[in-house]
């Protein structure tokens, strides 16, 4: 069994697209997907299923959450080692002057072209940064993420891919969770 991070976006945000987590967990069950845990209420799914193509799981989440509540999410499927490696990737950390507290990641549904991501490397966002890591973009926002300029909104529109954004807390809790489930 392959231990799958599911990460959706725009759930149970601002009273819009509201989905119970026992629910969510449930049409993971009824999707045939074992060992389905969620963490918070942000829409954030750990489970394991036979080794299979991750966008067609993408699809198949997308679609059932749609026909079981009339609404389309974004959903991005990230395997248990590649959320490791995006932990441990994580530039900022070795810089002691950055409070963790700042820190975020933005997960991308695929790699960005050169082309678009030529588009923002050279562009003024202080004092925000970030730093893009295959399909992660490494984020530290001094004065809170919801003042950047850094939004989910921002990177989909100019890298022309899905992105969703959790905090670095919630991403190594995450983390944590995967690689328990792992072990069962």
């Amino acid at each position: 069994m392959t231990t799958y991070i599911s990460i959706l976006r725009g759930i149970n945000v601002g009273g819009f697209r509201m989905i119970k987590m026992e629910a969510l967990r449930q049409l993971f069950a009824d999707l045939g997907f074992q060992n389905c845990q969620t963490y918070i209420q942000s829409g954030n799914v750990i489970f394991q299923c036979n080794k299979t193509d991750q966008k067609a799981l993408e699809k198949k989440i997308i679609t059932a959450i749609n026909e079981k509540f009339s609404f389309e999410v974004p959903v991005i499927i990230i395997e248990v080692d590649e959320l490791k490696q995006i932990i441990a990737n994580n530039p900022f950390l070795s810089d002691k002057t950055k409070d963790i507290a700042h820190l975020h990641v933005t997960f991308l549904s695929e790699k960005p072209e050169g082309v678009n991501v030529s588009k923002i490397i050279n562009g003024v966002y202080q004092p925000d940064e970030f730093l893009l890591i295959d399909m992660a973009i490494y984020l530290y926002c001094p004065n809170n993420y919801s003042k950047s300029k850094l939004t989910n909104g921002f990177f989909e529109n100019k890298l022309k891919v899905t992105a969703t954004t959790r905090n670095w807390k919630t991403t190594i809790e995450l983390g944590s969770i995967a690689e328990k489930t792992n072990k069962l």
